[in-house]
């Protein structure tokens, strides 16, 4: 109604655990199963997202982020929604390579990565910024055309990430400062009538048993 704040609230998932996750390869736009851990951690999310009143439901298109949105749709019967700006960045000529190969094929590449996420660019793929930008447009654009709903989006950890960053009000050179997610946790953002993002919590994974926490048996990540 006009003159109302609405209140706008996103329910930000990341997918389950999939093929990259632990094979050891980078699997940004590559289309990568979900592992049998990750199809129990299915089980988990199902029950967490039970009682949290969706409007709609939006997922990258690719199979382990549709897999996920099943599992959060489970309870809800609405339509998933794809949108290809949902999806993880592109990582061009590191896709499929293993990551223990990727300072040798590509030393400068691999640099940016390990050190500076923000000036990351590559060949044939997207660079840093540009996921940063597409996250946030993609789902503000989203929230302007769903205001007042409770919607879900499945999408994946370093799309996530940069979204995240955004929504702290961070630019993107302070990506580095930002966490990483699980394997099917859950952030809360609520957007005001100016579609200005306030992080309720993020990176939750506290559904999850310790064995079937992805990140809790890595370490990269630290």
């Amino acid at each position: 109604m006009e003159g109302l704040d609405l209140k706008t609230t996103v329910y930000l998932i990341r997918h389950a655990e999939a093929a990259g996750n632990i094979g050891g390869f980078f699997q940004g736009h590559t289309d990568s199963e979900l592992t049998e851990k990750g199809y129990k951690q299915l089980e988990y999310l199902k029950e967490r997202c039970k009682d949290i009143p969706f409007d709609i439901i939006y997922s990258s298109p690719l199979i382990r982020t549709i897999e996920t949105a099943k599992a959060v749709n489970t309870y809800h019967n609405l339509p998933i929604n794809t949108h290809e700006g949902l999806k993880e960045i592109n990582g061009g000529v590191f896709e499929g390579e293993l990551w223990e190969d990727l300072p040798r094929l590509f030393p400068e590449e691999y640099k940016l990565w390990e050190g500076k996420h923000y000036e990351f660019d590559i060949k044939d793929g997207e660079s840093m910024r540009e996921v940063y930008a597409r996250m946030r447009d993609t789902i503000t654009k989203i929230v302007d055309g769903n205001r007042g709903k409770t919607i879900g989006i499945v999408s994946h950890g370093c799309a996530i990430r940069n979204f995240l960053c955004y929504a702290s009000g961070y630019p993107i050179e302070d990506l580095d400062r930002m966490g990483w997610s699980d394997n099917t946790a859950i952030s809360c953002v609520e957007f005001d009538d100016q579609l200005n993002p306030n992080i309720v919590f993020k990176d939750d994974s506290g559904h999850l048993e310790e064995e079937f926490s992805t990140m809790a048996k890595q370490t990269w990540w630290k």
